[in-house]
């Protein structure tokens, strides 16, 4: 499938949409801007809409290089999080299999022992319980009946 290339510039009414190989349209913000582009791409190059459109915005400014660098920090500080998340499992593990208590486990490592909970691993797999059935009476229903249920009945 055919990719085009658009380099979105700002200008005072808008954005210019420079599409490489077919040529320039506008557009008045950035949301908009693949719409304008496969327009005119169709129109221009007599295509069916079988293809991509690779907007790319040049704010100028450095911004740019700010904005490239801004999200791959954000990149970074999620990996750094899963890789951490994986770590404090690991170790809530092994403490647990060293013989220390949750409650132990919490304090050593300064969380809740809720979230030790969270971050134990389960040891046993969890079974569904098998619905009770008493003598045909469905498990849902009061053993007791009350007071107005025992004079409607009477």
């Amino acid at each position: 499938m055919k990719t085009y290339t658009v380099t979105a510039k700002r200008w005072a009414r808008g954005w210019e949409l420079h599409i490489d190989g077919v040529g320039v349209t506008q557009s008045h913000g950035l949301t908009d801007a693949e719409e304008m582009a496969r327009d005119y791409i169709e129109m221009m190059e007599d295509e069916s809409g079988m293809f991509e459109v690779d907007i790319k915005p040049e704010i100028g400014d450095g911004l740019d290089a700010a904005a490239r660098n801004a999200l791959r920090a954000v990149q970074e500080a999620e990996q750094a999080q899963k890789a951490a998340a994986t770590q404090i499992r690991e170790v809530v593990g092994k403490l647990k299999g060293a013989g220390l208590t949750g409650a132990d486990v919490a304090a050593y490592l300064k969380v809740s022992p809720q979230r030790v909970s969270q971050l134990a691993p389960n040891k046993q797999a969890t079974v569904p319980k098998a619905r009770q059935v008493v003598s045909g009476k469905n498990p849902a229903t009061p053993k007791s009946k009350s007071k107005a249920n025992r004079q409607v009945s009477a």
